[in-house]
């Protein structure tokens, strides 16, 4: 029995589907991905519109990417290929006696993989031939009785090591961030790989709504859509995998906001958002087993707080100086991640800060007054910053970019620099903040340090972004950097 097959019979997958015709579009697509034969020149014209070839492959993809709008149906596809590669293929040959083997969902979050879980867990007690292969069933996994398992996990390359893998799918992997890495869906696909290496008829599928123009989703579109050789690249509307959106939902969301609309629903990449620190700029800045340093006299530091209430940021403290040879040094990061007590935290920050030689810090202009109050209960003045997050960033673009900055070894700081973005908004003036669902904590900290020991040496004056004409100034304070980033530092 073939995935299709499995679909239309009403002994397998066919009861699962109110109406089956509204799903066609996603068995043109697997069609094309386990090596069938397209039916009737509706078909073949869909094919060629959702991957710009003009027929599919003789013989089943081994990878294939696939970029949808939302609602169209990706999670629930997602666990019916997982369900079928696990109940109808004989994967025996491949395993060892004892052995198992491993199919895995890797979804985003928590969240994104408890749904999955339910998507799979309801497709095998509802199927009764299905159900008698359930062994044991627990929060991320069905063990069946054929030696394969059925597992959801949330991204992580490091979840990923020990396991033979017969089938590898990434949901959303368009939206993978972490704090703790970098480039999460590249080290996931690094990791992965060799996994499903050892098995011939082993499968990966990447499936998302479209979003930035980075990362591997993109790169995979780019360099492989429309390409007979490579993974099988499949694009389409939300429209066209599901005809059941009502069309008036989707043309009020284009007239309200176009750019994000087009990615929604008609699976467009977003062109006004884009990456505003590469990995390779923050690596090159990065001083490899350099975690703190300890203060030097006679050398002027500055201080930066991003504070928050204990309930759901991080309070974090970074410290900085400006080096006679130009270059700006991080030298303190420090991090308390909630649940906290917020006064608690400010004294300790502020002992670090008085071994610092530091009396007076900036802070983030959106702390509430409690923390001037905090921080002056143990002599620490604290003055609002003048500039906002994005304009910290905006400040620190030319410091990494040219390498005057100097930054501590901190796998958060590095993911969460890499994971700014930058977003266009009406009037030109760009925005730099964090992905959704993201933190900036620790990033602000440090750009906010390093901004304050820099703006000293470039001169008094500095531009906002809040009024780009105008130029304000400010009082000199200790060392600064060389006159050789006068042109381009602040902007």
């Amino acid at each position: 029995m073939n995935i299709l097959d499995a679909l239309h019979s009403k002994s397998v997958f066919r009861p699962l589907f109110k109406d089956l015709a509204t799903w066609h579009a996603w068995t043109v697509y697997l069609s094309g991905l386990f090596g069938l034969e397209l039916e009737g020149a509706a078909d073949r014209k869909l094919w060629k519109d959702c991957t710009g070839l003009a027929k599919p492959p003789a013989t089943a993809a081994r990878e294939s990417f696939v970029i949808c709008g939302r609602r169209s149906g990706k999670s629930y596809m997602s666990a019916v290929i997982a369900s079928f590669l696990a109940a109808f293929k004989d994967w025996k040959p491949y395993l060892s006696p004892g052995e198992k083997g491993w199919i895995f969902i890797i979804a985003n979050d928590k969240q994104q993989a408890g749904i999955i879980k339910a998507y799979i867990s309801g497709i095998f007690h509802r199927v009764p031939c299905l159900k008698s292969l359930v062994e044991k069933e627990t929060v991320e996994a069905l063990e069946l009785r054929n030696g394969v398992n059925v597992a959801v996990k949330t991204a992580s390359f490091r979840s990923l090591r020990g396991y033979t893998v017969l089938c590898a799918i990434l949901e959303e992997i368009a939206f993978w961030r972490s704090e703790e890495s970098a480039n999460p869906d590249k080290e996931i696909l690094a990791a992965v790989r060799p996994a499903l290496a050892t098995v011939p008829d082993s499968l990966l599928i990447g499936i998302s709504t479209p979003y930035s123009r980075a990362g591997v989703l993109f790169d995979m579109f780019k360099n492989y859509y429309g390409q007979v050789a490579g993974p099988l690249i499949w694009k389409a509307s939300t429209r066209v995998m599901n005809p059941t959106i009502d069309r008036r939902l989707i043309e009020n969301a284009l007239k309200e906001d176009p750019q994000a609309a087009a990615a929604e629903w008609d699976a467009e990449w977003r062109a006004d958002i884009e990456a505003f620190i590469t990995q390779e700029l923050v690596e090159a800045c990065t001083v490899p087993r350099r975690f703190e340093l300890p203060r030097v006299e006679g050398v002027q530091y500055f201080g930066f707080a991003d504070p928050s209430g204990g309930r759901q940021d991080s309070f974090t403290l970074g410290i900085a100086h400006a080096e006679a040879s130009g270059k700006i040094v991080l030298d303190v990061l420090r991090e308390q991640r909630p649940p906290f007590q917020p006064e608690a935290v400010a004294g300790e920050y502020c002992d670090v800060l008085k071994s610092f030689g530091i009396s007076r810090i900036a802070a983030d202009r959106y702390a509430g007054e409690w923390v001037t109050a905090a921080f002056r209960k143990h002599d620490i003045t604290v003055d609002a910053s003048e500039l906002s997050a994005s304009e910290l960033y905006i400040n620190l673009l030319p410091l990494i970019s040219n390498g005057t900055a100097e930054l501590l070894d901190n796998k958060r700081l590095a993911g969460q620099l890499t994971g700014l973005e930058r977003r266009t908004r009406a009037g030109g003036k760009d925005l730099i903040t964090h992905y959704p669902g993201s933190h900036d904590d620790i990033a602000n900290a440090a750009a906010g340090a390093l901004v304050e020991a820099g703006r000293e040496r470039v001169g008094p004056q500095i531009r906002s972004l809040r009024d780009p004409g105008e130029i304000r100034e400010r009082p000199r304070r200790g060392i600064g950097i060389s006159d050789t980033l006068k042109g381009g530092f602040f902007r």
